[in-house]
Order: C-alpha cells, then sequence, then structure tokens
C-alpha cells in the first residue's frame, strides 16, 4: 500500500457522532506523549498534518484523517495516559468516547498500538492489549523511536515486550519516523487487515 494524499477531515468530542464513512479505519492508539502525532505525520509524508506538542494528553477527540481521498481512515484517539489526570466527569466522557469508537466504530479494521521501544510496557499498556485481545478488534503493537537504540539492542527490546505483553514477536512492529524505517511493514500490516 501507498499512501499518496492524507488530509485532517474532523474532530469527534461525541460518542454519538462516531458513524460510518463509507471506508476502512485503522486507529493509532498509545499512552499520552508516546509519539502517535509524528507517527502519522511520519507515515502519511505530511509533516504539519497532526499536530505534534511536547504537553502531554494534546489528544482529547478522535482525529480522523482521510488517506489516498478516502481509500481509508486514519484515527488518533487521546493519549489513555493522560485519562488519568482528567475530573471524574472527563474521565467518563473520555470513556465513554474510546469505549464507543473501539467497541463499535462500524469501518474499524485495526488499531496500532504504539509504545516507546526504550520503555517497559506500562499498566495501561497492558491493560489496553488485554482489552483488545479480548476480541474486540484486531490490533498491532509497532515500537516507536527505535533510533535510540543500536539494531541489536532493539530486536532485545522487542522480544522482551513481547513477552511482557504475553504476544509473539510477530505481533510488534519496530519503526523510527527520524531514521525513516518501518513505514513499509507498517503500511503492508494495514493493507491486510482493511482488505479482509
Amino acid at each position: 500500500m501507498e499512501i499518496k494524499t492524507a488530509r485532517f477531515v474532523t474532530s469527534v468530542a461525541d460518542p454519538a457522532a462516531i458513524c460510518d464513512r463509507g471506508a476502512g479505519e485503522v486507529a493509532v492508539a498509545g499512552r499520552s506523549n508516546v509519539g502517535k502525532s509524528s507517527f502519522i505525520n511520519y507515515l502519511t509524508g505530511r509533516k504539519g498534518l497532526a499536530k505534534t506538542s511536547s504537553t502531554p494528553g494534546k489528544t482529547r477527540l478522535l482525529n480522523y484523517f482521510s488517506v489516498n481521498d478516502g481509500e481509508f481512515y486514519l484515527v488518533d484517539l487521546p493519549g489513555y495516559g493522560y485519562a488519568v489526570k482528567l475530573s471524574d466527569d472527563e474521565r467518563r466522557r473520555w470513556d465513554a468516547l474510546m469505549g464507543t469508537y473501539l467497541t463499535s466504530s462500524p469501518q474499524l479494521k485495526l488499531v496500532l498500538v504504539l509504545m516507546d521501544i526504550r520503555r517497559e510496557p506500562s499498566e495501561l499498556d497492558k491493560r489496553m492489549i488485554s482489552y483488545l485481545a479480548a476480541g474486540i478488534v484486531p490490533f498491532c503493537v509497532v515500537l516507536t523511536k527505535a533510533d535510540k537504540l543500536s539494531r541489536a539492542a532493539a530486536v532485545r527490546q522487542k522480544k522482551a515486550v513481547a513477552a511482557a505483553l504475553k504476544l509473539g514477536v510477530d505481533n510488534l512492529l519496530i519503526t523510527s519516523s527520524l531514521e525513516k524505517t518501518g513505514k513499509e511493514d507498517v503500511c503492508a500490516t494495514m493493507e491486510r487487515y482493511l482488505n479482509e
């Protein structure tokens, strides 16, 4: 799969506004500040498409990006580490938005769960994986920032993360937006699920 064009379409704050947009969707999930926006920009080849921020929790909405003129959508999900800093009301709204999207979005085909390759999976990461592994929707773990490690260390860390998450190593991909590596593997995985 080649990503030729990508553009921002809309942000959704209300679970009732989640609807069938007529094409498959790939969601990008991960802890706050894991680099979801940088990953989306790297994947699409559009530097400022998803707004990056040094402030965790910048994304508090579902942000939809149309790829290849509506061939499919990338959906940037709110970072799940940020939820712990929300008020009870905000957390309920956040849970409702995320839960509704992951369980009932009619076109959701795959969730890419981003994790920093240098870090052990957090409890929140493990919770997200067990939630998705319960059969909610297919998922793949994408280990970002591989440029921070040597190749041998990255391979070792991939095995360690897979063991911590109780997943096979084939369920994890290694990427670096800085070194421009891993994009082909991610695109091939997305294509496989979008075509199923």
